[in-house]
């Protein structure tokens, strides 16, 4: 726990306070910690662990159980490919590759300038509109590998506009 910072540890020990009465916290104390550094790392775990008697082991299965919890920071634009049956079967998968090699990233890996975080998904509940992407909650439908270009370079220079 030595490289949390004071003020670190005193939101998460605020957070685990919050949900100290509920029957079973461990969830809500791992979805605000994610919400609010998004992601947990392992010394976020041991405190913790330290906080609410569970064990680091338990928070770590949790953690690595359930996709929307992450270990790693994860970019500004989180890209989420669906490969449920739908969208795989109308081209998802080179979809996926394209953003990966114009990336220079594979699934679940983040660029080095921390903008883009590659994900996949499995199934979003939009077969209609297959293959689906999602980047940060905003769905786009029936991506075609030739989109792919576009949709980087719209938010790289939404990235340059804001940084002007």
């Amino acid at each position: 726990m030595a490289h949390l910072q004071s003020s670190a540890v005193a939101q998460i020990t605020e957070i685990v306070n919050r949900h100290k009465n509920e029957e079973t916290p461990l969830m809500m104390i791992l979805s605000d910690i994610q919400k609010e550094y998004g992601y947990i790392p392992l010394e976020v775990q041991e405190l913790v662990s330290s906080l609410t008697g569970i064990p680091v082991s338990e928070i770590y299965g949790v953690v690595t159980f359930y996709s929307f919890f992450s270990l790693t920071p994860k970019g500004k634009y989180v890209i989420g490919v669906c490969l449920g049956t739908a969208c795989y079967v109308k081209g998802s998968q080179l979809v996926l590759d394209k953003f990966s090699e114009l990336l220079g990233i594979k699934p679940g890996e983040t660029t080095s300038d921390n903008l883009f975080t590659l994900d996949v998904l499995r199934c979003v509940g939009a077969c209609a509109i297959a293959p689906a992407v999602s980047i940060n909650g905003k769905v786009y439908p029936m991506v075609e590998v030739k989109n792919v270009e576009s949709i980087i370079h719209g938010y790289r220079t939404k990235e340059e506009a804001q940084n002007d």
